[in-house]
């Protein structure tokens, strides 16, 4: 079949991409997505993500991708999770609502990436949003994507807020407001409508409502296997359903919004990367672009646990059982419960230098629970977790096939900690957390600090660093858009010196942003909606 666009992954960009885009009724769309469609009550009630995160014993909605070994984390490999299902990451994450900061897009004009500074993107995020609070300067109304402030936090979570105000950083009521800086409760990406508390993925904000247009067309369980190309123009995707290969076309553009681990993955089992590489694997060369899968970046987090006095958190212990039915059957009710949560319910942002108190180079996610290792860990009792990550690290890796198979995972690399200035900020950045967690009124809750309470020095505390730090689930910049040759794509998110084929996900980003990415990926898809309908008129 031949439509005007194929869409490949059905994230968070793609999603929001695909059902743009089908608002014209005289284009025809079709979204190509591995996994499934993202409607099950594991993904709509935000609890689920406790047993989708950690991919065991099976792995449900989650490509639990891994890193080879990290030598700044002591040799391990670490774990990278990410959506497999329509919402993609969305469909699994901790729901938080965050643009970044100002600076960080502005940062982006001046590398080169015209039509991406703050004022140029600011209007996408305000037309993406329907906000609980209402419109106004900072946010938006009536949008798809429905942001709302927690249904139901922990007591424990307004006394993170206390104890960072206590420790010397400011209380905030909107990180995404006038200023960043500040601790309080996240926004979420949660219905406020007759669902509310369910989870608000790009999929269900997106995809759900548009899903009826007759030019539209969304497959599932279908796994993309190469951009076709005719010379060096992308005319389609060869993609595999139920262990059968097909092949759909595309008159005007292909477009790969599958991530920052499977887009440059793609682009290369297509015949576009580093031509020694792709040789390597036996595939033919369409266009050699070494830049594509280099750069790759990703917020580094520290994970710190602690044991508490109170039950009024998530744990396991026989006496919660009785609770948690309570909490479900609320949850079936529609009403408020604590199954409604988050985990990462409170946070802060700050900058380690207060000369640059207005561009945090720190976040912070408080979790009301103690899990460790992805919640792959779970321990018994009853516990809270502190994690520390640092924002725009110097650190950065690369994407590469592991094999010319499209089934097998892609090789990751993050870098993790391998510019020193990375190990000496989170440093900085961890001991910081720490005098939060040890201010009150927090303090009356906490009876044991499991990983750190015996440091003593700043080398004790980089040892803790070390064995602890993983990835918060941010990988980013791995086929970076920009004005200059050594750029993947160009600021129109252009593959760069082929023809109808662009990028659209996080890959695109020429530095990652200060803050979670779900929000500045659909920000990006928005934008990108309008540039190829611009192009599609003869503007570009």
């Amino acid at each position: 079949m031949e439509f005007d666009y194929v869409i490949v992954g059905g994230g968070s960009a793609g999603a929001t991409l695909a059902a743009r885009l089908s608002e014209d009724r005289t284009v025809s769309v079709c979204l190509l997505e591995a996994g499934g469609n993202g409607r099950s009550r594991l993904i709509r009630y935000p609890v689920g993500a406790l047993p989708m995160l950690p991919a065991k014993p099976v792995a449900l909605h989650n490509w639990a991708f891994e890193t080879i070994p990290q030598q700044g984390l002591n040799g391990r490999r670490g774990y990278q999770p990410r959506g497999k299902a329509l919402g993609g990451s969305s469909a699994i994450n901790a729901m938080i609502y965050i643009r970044g900061n100002p600076k960080d897009y502005d940062t982006w004009a001046e590398m080169g990436c015209q039509g991406w500074s703050w004022n140029e993107v600011k209007p996408y995020f305000l037309k993406s949003e329907d906000n609980a609070r209402g419109a106004d300067e900072n946010h938006g109304e009536g949008g798809p994507l429905q942001v709302s402030d927690p249904r139901s936090p922990r007591p424990i979570s307004s006394d993170f807020v206390a104890a960072a105000a206590a420790s010397g950083i400011a209380t905030t009521d909107d990180f995404n407001g006038d200023s960043q800086t500040g601790a309080g409760l996240y926004q979420l990406t949660q219905f406020h409508d007759r669902r509310a508390g369910q989870r608000c993925s790009a999929a269900a904000a997106y995809l759900e409502p548009a899903r009826h247009r007759a030019n539209l067309d969304v497959r599932t369980k279908s796994l993309a296997h190469r951009v076709v190309f005719e010379g060096k123009r992308a005319v389609g995707v060869v993609y595999a359903r139920h262990g059968i290969e097909h092949t759909v076309r595309a008159r005007q553009e292909v477009i790969l919004c599958a991530g920052a681990l499977q887009t440059p993955q793609l682009l290369m089992l297509s015949g576009v990367g580093n031509g020694h590489q792709l040789r390597a694997h036996g595939i033919d060369i369409v266009h050699n672009l070494p830049s594509v899968g280099i750069g790759l970046q990703d917020h580094i987090d520290t994970v710190l646990s602690y044991e508490v006095k109170t039950k009024n958190v998530f744990g396991i212990h026989p006496g919660a059982l009785r609770r948690y039915w309570i909490e479900l059957q609320k949850l079936r009710r529609g009403q408020a419960s604590m199954f409604h949560s988050n985990f990462a319910e409170a946070g802060a942002f700050f900058a380690t230098d207060p000369a640059n108190n207005d561009w945090p180079d720190t976040q912070l996610h408080f979790v009301v629970g103690r899990l460790n290792d992805h919640a792959r860990r779970i321990n018994a009792g009853y516990g809270v977790s502190l994690h520390s990550c640092i924002l725009r690290p110097k650190s950065q890796g690369w994407v590469r096939l592991g094999t010319n198979d499209p089934k097998d995972p892609p090789m990751i690399d993050p870098a993790f900690l391998e510019d020193p200035r990375d190990a000496e900020l989170l440093l900085r950045a961890v001991k910081r957390g720490r005098a939060v967690m040890g201010a009150a009124p927090l303090t009356k809750w906490i009876s044991k600090d499991h990983e750190s309470g015996h440091v003593k020095t700043d080398a004790d505390l980089m040892e803790v660093i070390r064995a602890r730090s993983d990835s918060v689930y941010h990988p980013a910049s791995s086929c970076r858009m920009g004005s200059g040759p050594d750029a993947a794509l160009t600021p129109e998110l252009c593959v760069r010196g082929v023809d109808g084929l662009r990028v659209v996900d996080a890959s695109a980003m020429p530095q990652i942003v200060s803050g979670n990415l779900n929000a500045p990926v659909i920000m990006m898809a928005e934008k990108a909606a309008d540039m190829i309908r611009q192009a599609r008129r003869g503007g570009a």
